[in-house]
C-alpha cells in the first residue's frame, strides 16, 4: 500500500503550493517539433483558485498534464521546474509519483466517459482510489465511496454506486469523476474543462459544486476553460494563455474588468456579455499561429491591431502593472486600453 501524504507536507498559506518556473513542452517526431508550451511560470497558493483561459490549442491542457506528468514519455520533452508541495515533479520516480497522484493532487478530465473504466462500477472505481492511498478494507472503501457520491449530490447514491458509467448521464458521470478526484482530499485539484460537454443548467450546477467543495476542503484549484463567464464565477486569479505563453496574469477582477493585453481584450470583446440584441460581435482576425513554426517576437502580433514593427523583434518580457498583475505586451504602458463590456461579467 502507498503511504498517504501527510498534512505536514502541505505548505502554509504564505508559501506557494504549486510553483511552475519557465516550463516548456515540445512534442518531437521524426518529421517535426511542436512547441506546445513556451516558458510558462506561475504560482498557486494553498486554497486558491487559478483559472487558465485561452483558445483551443493554446497549451492549457498540456500545462495541466505536465503538472501530473501525464504526457507521453517518448514523444514529449519537458524543460523547466514544476514543484507541488515541495516535490520536484520532474525528479520523482514512478513509485513516488504514483503515491502523489490521487492523494496530494488529483485531476478531473474533460470527458468522463473516456476517463472512467467501462467494465467497473462507479463504486468500485471510487473505492479503488481510497484503497490505493489508504489502508482501508474493501467494505470501508465502499462506504467511503457512498459518502463521496452523497457529497457530490448524486441522486439515489446507493443505486448509482452499483451502476456502470454508460448507465449515467453526462452530468452524473462528471460528478462521479469529481468524487474520484476528492476521494483522498487532495491539496491540489486540476480540472480540465470539466463542464464543456454539459448543457448550461448542469454546467452551472457542477461549477457551484466545485467551488463549494474547493472552499470546504481548502484545496487549491487550477481550472482550465475557454469560457470567460466560467472564469468569472470560479476564479480568484486568471492566467490568459496564447500560443503556449502566459500573456496576462492577475486577479479575476483585474484581468476581466481591466484587461490590458490585446488578446484578453479581443476575447472579452467577442463574448455576448453586454451586447445589445442585433449588435455584431467583434472578432479577433486571423488564426492562432502554427506551433511548429512560431512567428518571431510576440506570437499575437500578426493578429493584433496595435502591433508595431518592434513587436516582432523579440518575445515581450512580462511588465508588472500592479502587484500580481503582469502583461506581456510592449505597448501596454504607452497605450492603456480601458474596456467596458467586461464589466457585465458576474465576477465573483
Amino acid at each position: 500500500m502507498s503511504d498517504p501524504v501527510s498534512a505536514s507536507a502541505i505548505p502554509d498559506r504564505t508559501t506557494p503550493l504549486v510553483a511552475v518556473r519557465d516550463l516548456s513542452v515540445s512534442f518531437v517526431s521524426r518529421d517535426e517539433t511542436v512547441r506546445a508550451v513556451n516558458g510558462v511560470s506561475f504560482d498557486v497558493m494553498p486554497g486558491e483558485a487559478l483559472c487558465i483561459i485561452g483558445e483551443s490549442g493554446s497549451g492549457k491542457t498540456v500545462t495541466m498534464r505536465s503538472l501530473m506528468r501525464l504526457l507521453p514519455k517518448h514523444r514529449s520533452v519537458i524543460e523547466g521546474g514544476i514543484s507541488v508541495a515541495g516535490n520536484d515533479i520532474q525528479a520523482l520516480d514512478e513509485r513516488r509519483l504514483s503515491q502523489l497522484r490521487g492523494s496530494l493532487m488529483a485531476m478531473i478530465f474533460q470527458e468522463p466517459m473516456t476517463a472512467l473504466d467501462p467494465v467497473y462500477t462507479i463504486g468500485e472505481q471510487i473505492a479503488e482510489v481510497v484503497r490505493r492511498h489508504t489502508h482501508a478494507t474493501r467494505p470501508a472503501a465502499m462506504a467511503r465511496a457512498l459518502e463521496l457520491l452523497q457529497l457530490v449530490k448524486v441522486p439515489s447514491p446507493e443505486r448509482r454506486l452499483k451502476a456502470y458509467p454508460h448507465e449515467l448521464s453526462g452530468g452524473m458521470r462528471q460528478r462521479a469523476m469529481i468524487a474520484i478526484a476528492l476521494a483522498c482530499q487532495p491539496a491540489l485539484l486540476l480540472a480540465d474543462e470539466p463542464t464543456t460537454a454539459l448543457d448550461a443548467t448542469v454546467q452551472i450546477q457542477v461549477l457551484i459544486l466545485l467551488r463549494k467543495l474547493q472552499k470546504e476542503f481548502g484545496m487549491a484549484l487550477i481550472f482550465v476553460t475557454h469560457d470567460l463567464s466560467v472564469a468569472a464565477q470560479i476564479a480568484d486569479r486568471v492566467a490568459v494563455m496564447y500560443a503556449g505563453r502566459m500573456v496576462e496574469q492577475g486577479s479575476v477582477r483585474e484581468v476581466l474588468l481591466n484587461p490590458r493585453h490585446p488578446y484578453t481584450i479581443g476575447m472579452l470583446s467577442s463574448t455576448l456579455h453586454g451586447r445589445v440584441r442585433g449588435q455584431d460581435i467583434e472578432t479577433i482576425p486571423g488564426s492562432p499561429p502554427d506551433l511548429r513554426a512560431l512567428p518571431p517576437g510576440c506570437s499575437f502580433a500578426p493578429r493584433c491591431s496595435r502591433a508595431i514593427e518592434s513587436c516582432s523583434a523579440a518575445v515581450p518580457a512580462p511588465i508588472v502593472l500592479s502587484p500580481g498583475h503582469d502583461v506581456r505586451c510592449i505597448r501596454t504602458q504607452d497605450q492603456p486600453a480601458p474596456f467596458s463590456p467586461a464589466s457585465t461579467l458576474a465576477v465573483s
